[in-house]
């Protein structure tokens, strides 16, 4: 057992970060003449030092440090914080990018970069209208990062913000490595599914004088990666008319849906630091990510909600839970002639040129006045966009009949058509639409800490800090009659490409599974759809989706840190103040706007609300092995942007609508903490916490019947009124967010981390959560049981890791009117690092290497919603340092 000593252990890790993004190259012993104490490096030290950040703590607080980070097959930091307690993440894409801590929603938890926002936009379409306060961790690689800290209770000198916790990334610092470092790694990702190789690299150079009185590190990072993903869609539930008058729930669209993308992502981060002697300390950094993810979504549909909504039939039926499971859905056929004249088949084809970036520009000088007093005054400037450039949208159609069965390992539908003839189908829309997404944030901030030294009160602190944030959501369309008309003549053949891959949907079909149609061209598509939109009258602003928001807050705290014999914390208060301003459109017939999708007339409510958070914060130290700690606090989480905004939007396929509130109060909640942490070894410990979050009001959504425009050649419905040209308003089932009741989160975390002997470790760790609303809604992200287990060797020469992360079942959000949920879902990833010697390493790194699915149902597992294979992935390489 290695005796307690956390400098030597912090300068462990730090001469570790020597390589690059903390990667130790094998463990090594170090030895002081003193106290002949052997200080260990590699995987061990990171959870030494991680452990070390725990104990010191006041907050409940976990941590890992760069070694955890690059030590695991984590390319992103969402991934890398899923081995903490607590926290969970989702892998749509195959890789994470969200995280939920403690059952709450991913929206609830606060994500701060050297204690300060930043700005976060995305680079799927769905997320870029959704507009959350959600970061998406795909924009910070792990190889920029330095430690992090992932705050469980609240304390008063912490941005608000973060009911679930708050995330803080710390980047490195030249002055705390060596006088000069230079790292690099080279690696090739080989994604099984696409049966691509791409490359990966990343170099950190940091150097100081000798005086260690002025320093500059530099890092960069890129890497690209082929991504496909299979999958089988019910896309929506509505209530379709059976013999006798009834209503049954059917599947509105029933696809085989194909998503590949190229990714691209560039990054980087600069820190100059100054300290010219022990009182002053300057500290210059910025931070520069973006990420490339032009993709195209291929989806071969049965389309039953139109067959149906414009008079077609569904039969016979087989009825399981008020779901038509099973039957023979048959387009709308003409009174005279008996042909099918209306549609039943469609497949969309969906080619976006999609990113986003962030950058973050911060200056912070903290300075000691004298003994007593220390002033910290902080100035940062953060930027984000995510846009859609361009989305070359084509659509074709086809009258028919399709028999489909929902049992079974997959849906499986046959069609009247031949879904590999593309001249089965027509040409029905085509689109070019344009989503520009901008976060931004000015922020200042200053405090002041003054030691007392009386009693138990050790110091007073105290501070404010002022931010002004802006979102605004442009988009730019295309219309009907304006873009499409010009070429809604062209056969279907015009775009057609090659055949789907031969192993399309191979893990997931059952026998009778669509697994097999023509592709777009995506060149010819890009082609035409861009030239005619050089020759139309072009893009105009499509107002019932387009918003902005801007939010003044100015926030202050005081804080007493206490401190005893045995024991220390801190009590404190919070104020904050939030001037908020909602602008959007509505729609109104003798509106001032004359726009293609009808008189709009813009709307601005302004509002203001006032928070006062309390916090404590206790640790006792028991023995010197033995913590415990007590926190109780109120905190505070403003809503979503989109769901603050006067805005709609629109599933016109399904006649569904989502629309937002101004007028909604932030989720506020009282939260209590209880841990007990027993740390037996240097890299060593067990540990137990209780939770317990009653939170005071969730935002849901209330469903009413609205009316909105859609710009079309014919309505979507029969009960939609023609309105203009090409223009028909529709009724939409809308959710509508509003304030909701309350609710209670309460559970419990286990977590140890205990090395074996003769190279073998465990770290372990698992998390119950309960999560129940006032009013029984399901809550958000909340999965009842995770857990992890890494299971480590290692040695001088050779290291590996074994990771398993399993969460259970869980309500995603309401989507197209119904509830979207989750299967539970479990993931196997592994890392071996073979050390040639002290400066080069070899590296090999597997993700998903069960090639786990992901599963998703709509309420009940009756309802199928997605199965996706997003395959396996693997990464070869080397890592160098000096």
């Amino acid at each position: 057992m290695f005796q307690r000593r956390p400098n030597l252990i912090r300068s462990a890790v730090l001469a570790a970060l020597a390589g690059h993004a903390g990667m130790a190259f094998g463990q090594q012993a170090a030895q002081t003449e003193e106290l002949e104490e052997i200080v260990v490096t590699g995987i061990r030290a990171s959870y030494a030092s991680s452990l070390d950040t725990k104990r010191e703590a006041t907050a409940v607080v976990d941590a890992i440090t760069a070694e955890d980070v690059t030590k695991f097959p984590d390319k992103n930091l969402a991934e890398a914080l899923q081995r903490v307690p607590g926290v969970a993440l989702n892998r749509e894409f195959g890789e994470g990018e969200r995280i939920n801590i403690r059952g709450t929603d991913d929206s609830l938890t606060k994500m701060l970069l050297n204690g300060h926002s930043l700005a976060t936009a995305d680079w799927f379409i769905l997320d870029q209208l959704n507009s959350t306060r959600s970061f998406n961790y795909l924009m910070l690689p792990s190889d920029i990062i330095g430690e992090v800290k992932v705050f469980k209770t609240q304390q008063a000198d912490l941005e608000e913000g973060g009911i679930g916790g708050t995330v803080d990334v710390l980047t490195r610092n030249p002055l705390d490595l060596e006088s000069l470092t230079i790292s690099g790694t080279l690696q090739g990702a080989y994604s099984e599914l696409a049966d691509e190789t791409d490359p990966q690299a990343s170099a950190l150079v940091s150097w100081k004088n000798a005086d260690s009185t002025l320093g500059v590190l530099v890092a960069g990072v890129y890497q690209k990666r082929t991504v496909r993903r299979d999958g089988v869609e019910v896309l929506g539930y509505f209530d379709a008319p059976v013999e006798g008058g009834d209503t049954v729930l059917a599947p509105s669209l029933i696809g085989s849906a194909l998503f590949q993308q190229e990714r691209e992502r560039v990054g980087g981060n600069i820190a100059v630091q100054f300290q010219p002697n022990e009182s002053l300390m300057v500290n210059l950094t910025g931070l520069y990510s973006k990420f490339d993810g032009d993709n195209v979504n291929e989806n071969f549909m049965a389309w039953g909600s139109r067959a149906i909504g414009n008079g077609g039939t569904l039969s016979p039926t087989t009825i399981v839970d008020g779901t038509a499971v099973a039957g023979t859905i048959e387009s709308r056929r003409n009174s005279t002639t008996g042909a099918l004249e209306d549609f039943g088949i469609v497949y969309d084809a969906i080619d976006r040129q999609a990113s986003t970036d962030t950058s973050n520009i911060d200056l912070d000088v903290e300075w000691s006045l004298n003994d007593a007093w220390k002033l910290h005054f902080n100035v940062g400037r953060t930027e984000a966009n995510g846009d859609t450039e361009a989305q070359p949208f084509v659509e074709f159609g086809a009258p028919g009949s399709f028999t489909y069965d929902l049992r079974g390992k997959a849906p499986q539908v046959s069609f009247s058509i031949d879904p590999t003839a593309p001249d089965d189908l027509q040409f029905i829309f085509s689109s070019l639409h344009q989503i520009l997404n901008d976060d931004a944030e000015t922020y200042a901030y200053a405090d002041a800490e003054v030691e007392l030294g009386l009693g138990f009160l050790d110091s007073i602190k105290f501070g404010g800090k002022y931010t002004d944030h802006d979102r605004e959501l442009r988009f730019n369309a295309t219309t009907y009659g304006g873009f499409h008309v010009p070429i809604n003549t062209l056969p279907a053949s015009t775009f057609a490409g090659a055949m789907t891959p031969n192993d399309f949907l191979d893990s997931i079909k059952a026998a009778g599974t669509l697994d097999r149609y023509w592709q777009i061209n995506r060149n010819e598509v890009e082609s035409i759809l861009f030239e005619n939109l050089r020759n139309g009258p072009g893009r105009v602003l499509y107002p019932q989706q387009s918003f902005s928001i801007a939010e003044d807050v100015l926030g202050g705290f005081l804080m007493a840190n206490l401190k005893g014999e045995r024991w220390r914390g801190n009590v404190g208060l919070r104020y904050v103040r939030t001037d908020q301003t909602s602008n959007g459109y509505v729609v109104s017939p003798d509106g001032s706007i004359e726009n293609p999708y009808g008189n709009y007339d813009p709307i601005s409510v302004d509002r203001t609300y006032d928070n006062w958070l309390p916090s404590l914060n206790l640790a006792f130290d028991f023995t010197d092995q033995l913590v415990g700690r007590f926190a109780a606090a109120r905190a505070m989480t403003r809503p979503d942007f989109t769901d603050i905004a006067p805005r709609a939007s629109l599933n016109p396929g399904a006649l569904t609508a989502q629309t937002g509130n101004p007028n909604l109060d932030p989720y506020e909640a009282d939260q209590f903490d209880v841990s007990l942490e027993w740390y037996h070894g240097e890299d060593a410990a067990i540990v137990g916490a209780l939770f317990y979050k009653d939170i005071k009001s969730f935002i849901t959504d209330s469903v009413q019947t609205m009316n909105f425009n859609v710009n079309t050649d014919s309505p979507p419905d029969l009960d939609c009124v023609e309105v203009g040209e090409s223009l028909w308003s529709c009724p939409f089932t809308t959710n509508v967010r509003t304030n909701g009741g309350g609710g209670k989160m309460k559970g419990f975390e286990f977590a140890i981390n205990q090395p074996i002997g003769a190279g073998f470790g465990i770290n372990a760790n698992y998390t119950y959560s309960n999560a129940e609303a006032d009013n029984g809604d399901p809550i958000p992200g909340n999965s009842e049981n995770m857990y992890n287990v890494v299971g480590y060797y290692e040695i001088p020469r050779f290291s590996a890791r074994l990771a398993y992360t399993y969460r259970d079942e869980f309500f995603v959000t309401f989507d197209r009117s119904t509830e979207l949920n989750q299967e539970g879902f479990g993931q196997l990833d592994a890392s071996l690092m073979f050390n040639l010697n002290d400066n080069i390493a070899f590296t090999f790194d597997a993700q998903n290497l069960t090639e786990e699915q992901i599963v998703q149902y709509a309420g009940s597992e009756t309802r199928p919603r997605a199965i996706y294979d997003n395959g396996r992935l693997f990464y070869l390489g080397v890592r160098m340092k000096y």
